[in-house]
């Protein structure tokens, strides 16, 4: 299946794809836009929200309504009758060049984020798991760019990626709860761009963004490459699986940085795109708090 451009946004830094089933409808971000945006598949015109600053990711509450985590704020966020955001934490006041970037919900009710130097010149990030009564836990630290966390099928591994280093790493699950020491999982060569965001297969695997090599590519279970699947746009940027039997796989991209002469080769940068993997997916679990 060719990519089929879904909504020309022309996000700056289209990101953090979520699709809420009971909605039938995906929700994204561009960070850089301050925007969320939402697209219901049937004809319905897409709908957008601005926001105030950075928005890094929104996440689904079990309760109603979203979690979302701004550039040192996590928060509810409520959309109707209009945009309406709550702070329940700052994080990393101490240090103002940082902002949060991508997370994703655990089936635990949980959250797995990650925070970066905003301009992207130092290596200032961390990893934190927030639990559904709000408390906070600082995972690992050293991050670069950290990017799309996913979770194993049978929750016994937490992925996590370090764009910079064009690496994505693995933690097992201690049962006890912690996480193990990070592993190298999946390293990317000069010319695969670098691993962005990603999402789990039913089958465990692992289906990463390449920013700047414009495909999605699927890894097994044992980080082996299987296949890709080319786009129209290079700057890649996260994916989940969506639609009523969640066979569909839907692609955010980012229009940022492109000159004159790319935008040119590239029209559709910053639009969200819909891909057929071939396989289905999971759903994605909500926030318990």
């Amino acid at each position: 299946m060719t990519a089929k451009l879904l909504d020309d946004a022309g996000a700056i830094l289209g990101e953090g794809p979520v699709w809420h089933q009971e909605e039938d409808a995906l929700y994204w971000v561009d960070i850089k836009g301050h925007r969320l945006n939402r697209y219901a598949p049937g004809g319905a015109e897409a709908r957008r929200w601005e926001f105030h600053d950075n928005l890094a990711w929104v996440v689904p509450r079990r309760a109603g309504g979203w979690l979302a985590g701004a550039r040192h704020e996590i928060g509810e966020l409520r959309l109707d009758p209009e945009l309406r955001f709550t702070p329940r934490l700052t994080i990393e006041a101490d240090k103002p060049g940082n902002r949060l970037n991508d997370a994703k919900a655990d089936f635990d009710g949980s959250v797995w984020f990650g925070t970066m130097d905003d301009a992207e010149a130092q290596v200032a990030g961390a990893f934190y798991h927030l639990l559904p009564d709000f408390s906070l836990e600082r995972v690992d630290e050293g991050w670069a760019i950290p990017n799309g966390p996913a979770i194993s099928p049978d929750g016994r591994y937490i992925y996590h990626t370090d764009s910079a280093r064009r690496s994505v790493y693995r933690y097992a699950k201690r049962p006890g709860g912690g996480l193990a020491a990070r592993e190298l999982f999946i390293r990317f060569k000069e010319d695969d761009g670098y691993p962005d965001g990603m999402t789990v297969d039913a089958k465990g695997g692992l289906w990463i963004a390449h920013w700047g090599g414009g495909r999605v590519s699927r890894f097994t279970a044992e980080g082996v490459f299987d296949r890709a699947l080319a786009l129209p746009v290079s700057q890649v940027t996260s994916c989940c699986f969506g639609g009523p039997r969640l066979d569909r796989l839907f692609v955010t991209t980012a229009a940022i940085g492109l000159d004159e002469a790319q935008r040119q080769r590239e029209p559709m940068a910053g639009g969200l795109f819909e891909l057929d993997p071939g396989i289905e997916g999971l759903p994605c679990p909500g926030f318990a708090g």
